[in-house]
């Protein structure tokens, strides 16, 4: 891939924005690129976690490049729709994904930081989204993800404001699972994905399609349909595996996991 990276630690994926010379600002190619990344972690039963991160200590990513993918929003030559795939809309992607949040983390960084799933950022890392004032809205997703994922004044502060706040501040909003200093972010986001690799792929995968899935159902659908999610693990491989495991007071070797040992 030409400025997205995808290198391979085991089973863990770690994706790489690496335009660092430009703050890692999505191109149109890179738009691409990252979506197909996410579609390869999904496909390679090989994989079991992927950690998102970007090259240098200067950003994770500022978002579209100004003089070439705003641009061409602007212009009307397409319509945002079509970087769903790099921002995770409608994702088949269940397997979980890892922020390592290296710098400043703006605009479509932001966006696409909010399609992840636990987010490690270095304590000198910034976050805003900066959109209003160029007369633009944050629509890669963040007008539907932020006020679900922290408090509605929060989400609002950061949209109509645009102002940006630092890593201790997106920790108490919630944003962030972990602050670290900033020469330990991709390693802390790699052991947290060493640890998901060891566990049910099964487990893991349904529970985040679960909660994907069932956030917007009525409740009692919603409660029918957890049902079905957890008949669909309690009677899987892995969990005959683990509660043998477990019995036997071993380490379980679970069967979702056989290509990720190879």
């Amino acid at each position: 891939m030409g400025d997205i990276g995808l290198d391979r630690d085991g089973a863990v994926a770690i994706i790489r924005f690496d335009r660092p010379d430009k703050l890692n600002a999505l191109t149109l190619a890179m738009y691409e690129e990252l979506g197909a990344a996410f579609a390869e972690v999904r496909d390679d039963d090989s994989l079991a976690v992927a950690v998102l991160t970007g090259s240098g200590d200067r950003a994770f990513c500022v978002g579209a490049d100004l003089t070439e993918s705003i641009p061409a929003l602007a212009q009307g030559r397409f319509d945002i729709s079509e970087w769903d795939a790099a921002h995770q809309k409608h994702t088949t992607l269940f397997k979980p994904v890892i922020a390592a949040v290296n710098g400043l983390c703006l605009g479509g960084g932001f966006e696409i930081m909010l399609s992840t799933d636990l987010r490690v950022a270095a304590d000198t890392a910034e976050f805003g989204l900066p959109e209003s004032g160029v007369g633009v809205v944050p629509a890669g997703g963040t007008l539907t993800r932020l006020t679900r994922q922290i408090p509605y004044v929060w989400a609002m502060e950061l949209m109509l404001q645009g102002d940006r706040i630092p890593a201790s501040q997106a920790l108490r909003y919630g944003l962030l699972n972990e602050v670290v200093p900033a020469r330990q972010v991709l390693d802390a986001a790699v052991e947290r994905a060493h640890r998901l690799a060891a566990r049910s792929g099964t487990a893991l995968e349904t529970i985040k399609e679960a909660v994907l899935r069932l956030g917007d159902l009525p409740q009692d659908q919603a409660f029918h349909s957890e049902a079905l999610y957890g008949q669909k693990a309690f009677t899987s491989p892995d969990a005959r595996e683990g509660l043998a495991a477990f019995a036997e007071r071993r380490p379980p070797a679970f069967p979702s996991r056989d290509d990720t040992r190879h």
